[in-house]
């Protein structure tokens, strides 16, 4: 069965112009990487989870994370917490800036996060889980979304006790990653789950987990009934894995693949400053010169350089042709101007003036 990736769907009334999601992960889901996301074909990006509690706290770091571009939207903003009241706050502060959805985590099982009660935990607590959905719910126009487990225990099937309980509470759509917390990445994504999941609800449901090729998705989608699919970690350096799900299995060349870095550095330092950005990028190094397009080599010495103006020099005298593809990319740029900063947002969380 050939399923119509580019098919349009409605999330709670805001349009949705086609299949793909791209996944927001901690560490990895910064504007740069959202808006690459757009250009290769995800129909709606999230951002990286936002604590609620740095929102209520005005952390300049946490606030950042509520930039907003011009060619993102569809923009989905995750917010995480366990407290009715800051999560209200923090879904007005999302809209305020700009999103057009309101997602919150209820997946996450990294243990700083779940022992807050906030994250997976949240799945076996399913009053509060639904309190919070419906404060969300009432403090924002905004649609809103929630992305979860399986349950927390391996082989649970809570999410399917779960998930009509938010619906009800006010959730417009949910994301099912059919692991368990305790599973974290490890072992396969049971979409016989998510299957039934969607069989339950009257609302969309976006399956994620093991999202890896076209095949894949087309797969998932036949079998679920789900309105969309959402990729992460395939998308991690490698955002021609979005184009090849969408129908283009062309191979990048080693000038595109530098190209798409470079810019994604540029942009990751007008985001978050030079020094920031100095570490942040080194994962990505290997991530995008891996799968053989580089020699191991090349990517440990870019990690081991100590300035970003070093690594640029490097990654354009491997790859001189990337320069002119790096100038069209940066002409089809959106304006800067274009972005919504929020009032309270100091302008030193983008690294300058």
């Amino acid at each position: 069965m050939n399923i119509d990736l580019r098919e349009h769907w409605s999330l709670g009334g805001v349009e949705i112009p086609g299949r793909l999601v791209l996944a927001p992960m901690a560490g990895v889901s910064v504007q740069a990487f959202r808006r690459q996301g757009r250009r290769h074909g995800a129909a709606l990006v999230c951002s990286e989870m936002v604590s609620v509690a740095g929102i209520q706290h005005r952390n300049e770091r946490t606030l950042g994370y509520l930039r907003v571009g011009a060619d993102e939207h569809p923009l989905a903003i995750q917010i995480f917490g366990s407290d009715p009241a800051a999560m209200a706050d923090a879904a007005r502060m999302v809209e305020a800036a700009g999103a057009d959805v309101v997602d919150m985590n209820f997946g996450c099982p990294v243990r700083k996060v779940t022992k807050t009660g906030a994250g997976a935990s949240l799945l076996d607590d399913p009053a509060l889980a639904c309190r919070l959905v419906e404060a969300v719910a009432s403090a924002t126009s905004l649609p809103v979304s929630v992305k979860m487990r399986r349950g927390v225990a391996n082989g649970s099937r809570t999410c399917l006790a779960v998930g009509p309980q938010l619906v009800s509470a006010g959730a417009a759509s949910l994301t099912l990653h059919p692991r368990s917390a305790k599973q974290m990445y490890t072992g396969s994504a049971d979409h016989a789950l998510t299957e039934e999941l969607v069989s339950l609800v009257d609302v969309p449901v976006i399956a994620s987990g093991d999202i890896v090729s076209r095949a894949r998705a087309q797969s998932v989608l036949a079998t679920t009934g789900a309105a969309a699919v959402m990729v992460g970690r395939a998308a991690q350096g490698n955002p021609w894995v979005l184009r090849e799900i969408m129908g283009d299995d062309r191979e990048p060349t080693r000038e595109e693949v530098v190209a798409e870095l470079l810019l994604f550095m540029r942009e990751t330092v007008r985001e978050l400053g030079d020094q920031r950005a100095a570490g942040f990028l080194k994962k990505f190094y290997g991530w995008y010169l891996g799968r053989g397009r580089f020699p191991r080599p090349f990517k440990q010495e870019l990690v081991v350089m100590r300035t970003l103006d070093e690594v640029e020099t490097a990654l354009l005298a491997a790859a001189p042709g990337a320069r002119f593809i790096l100038e069209r990319l940066v002409s089809e740029l959106p304006d800067p101007a274009d972005e919504i900063l929020l009032d309270e947002l100091p302008i030193s969380l983008y690294g300058g003036g």
